[in-house]
């Protein structure tokens, strides 16, 4: 018989699908990592359970411990899945931009949430970073996870969802796209990636209102560039250290409208039922025509489930009232 132990072993292995009407203008194939497949629907699984086998190792997580994490959703997820199967207490800050459904889900699983205002810095003690550090040191036994600066997180993808996309295509993948949010997924893949061959191009989606395209190309962390966005996910108002620029090509960036419409798009014409960054990143690739030949193998990563935005990118109520359609 064939069967996982728990829930956790199912984690990764998931599939390279290749999308058709959306990048017929393409002069390439594209195959998009499809990363919902996992247990907790979303890429973040990998390095959840990642981050919490290393911090259980060193000592960092103790037994009957409590997991404390800011998060947009789905690391939540992961980390709360891995909690149950092995025995500890979650609580959750989120920033009250995130769906209600990414609320909901994370209390289903037993999490205790705790929403913080969106339009504040990451140095306010309202932010979710502050709250989230400031829970971690007043909590017994507990641990603050802090995905933004765990290595841990560079470290699943580069041991895990790398080598899957380098042995899906033979080794025929010239470009890799993905979505930038605390960095993780785009370092330890990028730099998996080009160990393998150094010629293959990594390329960052960004959202505007976000520091990173402009921090890659110049240097300057530039405080205009931040203003609050309504893409869920990807873009930062500071520099984790999980970002490693040195591995990233360059950034694209794309409009929230666009993210917005390009995701009900991809469920639509493809039938990928998929969450809101998928369509930034999706608009990204088509951004970046200019760089890609008919020999050219891009690889696109989806991040998650779009049963988290049933309230808002797919309510056309919603969509109106944003502007992002008639």
């Amino acid at each position: 018989m064939t069967y996982a132990e728990n829930i956790l072993e199912t984690i990764g292995n998931t599939p390279l699908v290749k999308l058709n009407k959306l990048t017929a203008e393409l002069p390439c194939l594209v195959l998009s990592k499809y990363e919902t497949f996992n247990p907790g629907n979303s890429v973040k699984d990998r390095m959840a359970v990642k981050m919490i086998e290393d911090a259980e190792a060193d000592g960092r997580l103790k037994p009957g411990g409590t997991i404390i994490e800011g998060t947009s959703g789905n690391t939540g997820m992961g980390l709360a899945l891995a909690a149950i199967v092995k025995g500890y207490k979650c609580i959750f800050v989120i920033s009250d931009k995130q769906s209600k459904e990414k609320m909901d889900v994370l209390r289903a699983v037993g999490a205790e949430v705790v929403v913080c205002p969106n339009d504040v810095p990451p140095t306010d003690p309202r932010s979710y970073y502050s709250v989230s550090k400031r829970l971690g040191e007043e909590t017994p036994n507990s641990w603050y996870v802090n995905q933004y600066d765990n290595p841990s997180n560079c470290t699943a993808h580069f041991k895990s969802t790398g080598p899957e996309i380098w042995e899906q295509t033979d080794g025929k993948v010239t470009h890799f796209v993905v979505g930038v949010g605390t960095g993780g997924t785009i370092s330890g893949v990028g730099s998996y990636l080009k160990m393998k061959n150094p010629k293959i191009k990594i390329w960052g989606v960004d959202t505007y209102g976000s520091v990173f395209k402009k921090y890659h190309e110049t240097g300057i962390f530039d405080e205009n560039e931040i203003y609050p966005y309504i893409t869920e996910g990807i873009g930062e108002d500071i520099l984790p250290l999980n970002v490693n620029f040195g591995v990233i090509d360059g950034f694209t960036k794309v409009t929230d409208k666009d993210a917005a419409v390009y995701t009900q798009r991809l469920a639509r014409e493809e039938g990928m039922f998929l969450g809101n960054s998928a369509g930034a990143a999706i608009k990204g690739v088509l951004q970046l025509k200019e760089h890609f030949t008919k020999d050219d193998v891009v690889v696109v990563l989806f991040h998650d489930h779009g049963s988290r935005y049933v309230g808002k990118i797919y309510n056309n109520d919603w969509m109106r009232a944003q502007g992002f359609i008639e």
